[in-house]
């Protein structure tokens, strides 16, 4: 009987991945992979298996999510091990339980590996605990996605007023938009921000500053970055230790 694998790659670092999605990935007959797994992961799979990508970029699905679904079926009437692997984790902003749900509708055998979350392991490597005794017991992770698009109420946005860690995925090109809407709302504009690209990997690169000129500070990185607003960020400087330069 076949089974999908609902696999999270990790962060970006290869050394990440755990060692339950490495062996699951080691018998697989064909990989469903996204834009944001590193594809030196594929590397560890048998030779000649079947590879087929389906990421997204610039905010565009380059197979829409309904084709993905039907990818996995027609996988499972071909193949035994079936990976679908994710960025991350499957369940944090990967669609996993869509696609979840939807095998489970068709009858067909799935398991869940999670992964480590870039929302937690990007700040570390940045050297940015999201929670610190005396500093912020609480941490959100929003997607950076729906901002422009009148997703989120305004009673949400009032609510990140808070005083608790926050760290928007998916973000960077929302980030005025973010940023802009947290000031106006009376967010602090000293309030301690970061920005991080490309995080875990060898081209990381982390760019302090407040809320009022994070904007200005991080311009000239790339995605795909993530935004962090708390008082965390205060102990960067004293916690950072990846050393990405060597």
């Amino acid at each position: 009987m076949a089974t999908v694998y609902l696999t999270g790659s990790g962060p970006g670092d290869i050394e990440l991945l755990t060692i339950k999605a490495l062996k699951i990935i080691k018998i697989a007959d064909i990989i469903v992979y996204d834009r944001l797994a590193n594809p030196k992961i594929l590397e560890l799979a048998k030779k000649n298996i079947t590879k087929i990508y389906v990421g997204k970029e610039d905010g565009k699905h380059i197979i829409p999510q309904d084709e993905i679904n039907e990818i996995l079926h027609k996988a499972s009437l071909t193949y035994k091990n079936i990976v679908r692997l994710k960025g991350g984790d499957p369940f944090v902003f990967g669609r996993g339980a869509e696609e979840a749900i939807y095998l489970a509708k068709k009858g067909i055998k799935f398991e869940v590996i999670p992964g480590i979350t870039s929302a937690i392991a990007v700040p570390a490597y940045a050297g940015i605990p999201v929670t610190h005794r005396g500093v912020s017991s609480s941490l959100r992770i929003v997607t950076g996605h729906k901002m422009l698009n009148n997703k989120i109420t305004e009673k949400e946005w009032k609510s990140f007023l808070n005083e608790e860690t926050i760290v928007f995925l998916m973000s960077y090109h929302n980030l005025t938009f973010i940023s802009e809407k947290l000031l106006s709302l009376g967010k602090d504009k000293d309030c301690p921000c970061a920005v991080i690209s490309k995080g875990t990997t060898m081209q990381q690169k982390v760019v302090i500053g407040t809320l009022k000129n994070i904007v200005h500070k991080s311009k000239n990185l790339a995605s795909p970055s993530m935004f962090i607003i708390g008082k965390v960020v205060n102990l960067q400087k004293q916690i950072q230790w990846f050393n990405n330069t060597n």
